[in-house]
C-alpha cells in the first residue's frame, strides 16, 4: 500500500518482468527470488504463465467472445482438447462468480459486459492457466461498489489457494484482505510486516500517519 506515485505498480510489474515491456532501458540490481530462483534467470514467458496479472483498468479482449477470452490463453499454451477447455472456462467463471450471469451468452463479445463484469472476466482469464501467484493492481478502483465488493470477497477466497500480491492506496481495504503489508512511500519501502503489526503498532511514523489518514 502507499499513495499514488510511491512505486507500487512499478514494483508489481517487476515481479513478472512486465517492467521490461514498459521500459527497455531498465538496469537490474539485486535479485527477486521466486521459489529460490532469481526471476531474471527464468524465461519471461514461463514466468508470466505462473505469475499472472490483473490490471487496474479491465482489459478483456473486446472483440473476442466471453468464452474465447478464457479459451485463448489456454490454446496459446498448447491445450487443444475442446472438452478440457470448456471445463476450465466454466470452472474459472464459477470461481469469479460470473457463470450464472453469462452462461447463456458465452459467445457474446466481452465488450458487452459491464465494467465490473469485465474485471471479473480478466481475473477468470488470469486463473485459467493456474498461476502460482496472482498480481492485482488496484483491481477494484475502476468499478462500481457491487462488483468491487464481489472482487474483494473473491480475493479473500482465492488467497487460500494461491499467493496474491495486491496493490492498493486504500488502507481500509488492505486491512480487510491482507495477511502481510508493505508500505511504500516516494519509491522507498518504509515498512513491512504482518497486517496486524502494521495497523495496530507500526514502527515508522510515516506508516502511522498513512494508516490514520494524515497523509495520502
Amino acid at each position: 500500500m502507499g499513495p499514488s506515485g510511491s512505486g507500487k505498480s512499478t514494483l508489481l510489474k517487476v515481479l513478472n518482468r512486465l517492467i521490461e515491456i514498459y521500459d527497455s532501458k531498465i538496469k537490474v540490481d539485486g535479485k527477486v527470488l521466486y521459489f529460490g530462483k532469481d526471476i531474471f534467470q527464468i524465461d519471461a514467458i514461463k514466468l508470466r504463465k505462473e505469475v499472472g496479472m490483473v490490471f487496474q483498468q479491465p482489459n478483456p479482449f473486446p472483440h473476442l467472445s466471453i468464452y474465447d477470452n478464457i479459451a485463448y490463453p489456454l490454446k496459446s499454451h498448447g491445450i487443444k482438447e475442446k472438452r478440457e477447455i470448456k471445463k476450465i472456462v466454466e470452472e474459472c467463471l464459477r470461481k469469479v462468480g460470473l457463470w450464472k450471469e453469462v452462461y447463456d451468452r458465452l459467445n457474446s463479445p466481452a465488450s458487452q459486459l459491464s465494467g465490473g463484469q469485465q474485471q471479473r472476466l480478466t481475473i477468470a482469464r488470469a486463473l485459467a492457466l493456474k498461476p502460482k501467484v496472482l498480481l492485482m493492481d488496484e483491481p477494484r478502483s475502476m468499478i462500481d461498489i457491487v462488483n468491487s465488493q464481489a472482487i474483494e470477497k473473491l480475493i479473500t477466497e482465492l488467497k487460500n489457494e494461491i499467493a496474491i500480491v495486491i496493490v492498493s492506496h486504500n488502507p481500509q481495504q488492505v486491512a480487510r484482505v491482507a495477511d502481510y503489508v508493505a508500505f511504500l512511500y516516494n519509491g522507498e519501502l518504509v515498512e513491512w510486516g504482518s497486517s496486524n503489526e502494521i495497523f495496530t503498532s507500526p514502527k515508522n511514523e510515516l506508516t502511522e500517519k498513512y494508516v490514520i489518514g494524515r497523509i495520502s
